[in-house]
């Protein structure tokens, strides 16, 4: 094998009792699908000895020097119900890598097999679910969001079988780390506080070292897993991004998007809306996303409390502070956001008020959110062919208008500064399943002019209209997604 990776292994070295060994299944004949160049570059891989060995190294059929193939133990609450062990039961960690500027990440197969944690399951994936995964994470990415990011997708060269049978493949995921508020739960749930100390230690070392030595590192700890959760989901609001399946599980401590199953981005402009197939009850609707951040992070708090302080009344007061601060700090975060895709740069107290006014009609004229937050730079340019049909749209205009005529450069300064924030192209749900249902079918065209679209989302190119329109209205009202599972 020519590729060479610098691994690093802390997690497998320092804490044993976290995971169990783990190796890939066999797999007939791998080919590689896409390889992430420019994250390969960042990992330090020279990339045409990778390209030569990623369908072995990527399949899990050649495991390289240092590498120390691992599945990690967790829990976690999935649609309120409480599943006290889960783990990795189709993904195994291959190790770490510390990129040129000193960042550390993981290195995971994900439908690489079955694990001792695969309960039944046969722990492989499909192709169309690892390049959903692949496309929508790096559009995350180019968006500005933090997020998990796919290294490789390679193909096995067997059948899984779901409804029918599809191709089967293996992602190759890059994150900060894995470590999730399931992955406290497991340790906390069988009363095991040495463990759950040990592994808030070992989050604080990794992710945030600022806080050892503090008087209470734990209490910080909380504070500033809030504070990365806030403004992720912040974030996802901003973007119109409807996660599908926010189970604490699927919560990284690091403040990253994990685990791209249903993910959808929203179209029409509604906090209702759900693409889920298995979300029945609107657990995890595109308005609800807040809510459930601050829910999945008082499950994260229960497992810190015996850390907290050692009077319990104490360690709860902590919580309590934490918590409420989530809902402070995510709508700060959000309307810093929004004020910067309004085009405003000096803060009023109005602009929260402003924005919000926007969103309600935006819901009311069931007007495509992308499209509607990019079209607000030609009003300020003076054209309101966009809006000139919806009701109340020229009150509020002529509200922001006075407002950003008080910022820098006016009207023409917010115009050329919401360009830069608002996206001309995501990662439109009638695109992704085209270009998803050509791979399965060996056509890999359609993703890779999806993949040229999303990845620039904000520089409009010549030939990609078609990635910048919403999807046909009947297409939009019967669209599920599917965890791929």
């Amino acid at each position: 094998m020519a590729t060479s990776f610098a691994f690093d292994n802390t997690f497998a070295a320092q804490m044993d009792g976290f995971f169990l060994p783990a190796e890939a299944a066999a797999f007939p004949s791998p080919e590689l699908v896409v390889l992430n160049e420019p994250l390969a570059m960042t990992l330090g891989l020279e990339v045409q000895p990778l390209r030569d060995d990623a369908a072995a190294i990527f399949s899990g059929q050649s495991v390289p020097e240092n590498a120390d193939p691992i599945a990690q133990f967790y829990a976690g609450h999935q649609f309120g119900g409480f599943s006290p062990q889960l783990g990795d039961g189709r993904a195994l960690l291959l190790g770490e890598l510390v990129d040129a500027e000193g960042r550390r990440f993981d290195l995971q197969l994900k439908g690489s097999g079955p694990t001792e944690f695969s309960r039944g399951g046969d722990g492989k994936a499909s192709l169309g679910p690892m390049l959903r995964e692949h496309v929508i994470s790096e559009a995350m990415h180019a968006l500005g969001v933090p997020t998990t990011r796919s290294l490789a997708v390679v193909t096995t060269g067997e059948p899984v079988f779901r409804e029918r049978p599809l191709p089967g493949a293996v992602l190759a995921r890059v994150a900060a780390s894995h470590l999730r508020v399931g992955t406290f739960e497991y340790f906390a749930s069988r009363q095991d506080i040495t463990s759950t100390r040990r592994l808030a230690d070992y989050t604080i070392e990794r992710h945030y070292p600022h806080l050892a030595g503090t008087p209470n590192p734990y209490v910080g700890l909380l504070n500033a897993v809030v504070d990365a959760q806030a403004e992720l989901i912040a974030q996802w609001m901003m973007v119109g991004f409807i996660h599908g399946v926010m189970n604490t599980d699927n919560v990284a401590l690091s403040g990253e998007t994990i685990d791209y199953g249903p993910c959808a981005f929203m179209d029409r402009f509604d906090p209702r809306t759900v693409y889920s197939s298995i979300d029945h009850r609107g657990r995890y609707a595109y308005g609800n996303q807040p809510g459930i951040g601050q829910w999945n992070i008082a499950r994260f708090a229960e497992t810190l409390l015996p850390l907290l302080d050692d009077d319990k009344d104490v360690a709860m007061e902590h919580a309590r502070k934490s918590l409420q601060a989530f809902a402070l700090r995510y709508q700060t975060a959000w309307t810093k956001g929004m004020r910067a895709k309004l085009g405003i740069v000096e803060a009023e107290d109005e602009d929260e008020s402003l924005a919000t006014a926007l969103t309600t009609l935006l819901e009311g004229a069931r007007l495509d959110y992308t499209k509607a937050m990019r079209g607000l730079s030609s009003v300020a340019r003076g054209s309101d062919d966009m809006f000139a049909d919806v009701e109340g749209f020229d009150a509020w205009a002529a509200r922001w208008l006075a407002r950003i005529d008080r910022e820098p450069g006016g009207r023409g300064g917010a115009a050329e500064r919401m360009d830069t924030i608002n996206p001309i192209y995501i990662p439109r749900n009638h695109l992704v399943e085209e270009a998803l249902g050509a791979a399965v079918d060996g056509d890999l065209d359609p993703m890779h002019r999806l993949l040229e679209a999303v990845t620039d989302p904000f520089t409009r190119r010549d030939g990609l209209d078609r990635y910048a329109e919403p999807a046909p209205e009947a297409f939009d009202d019967g669209y599920k997604t599917f965890c791929g599972t």
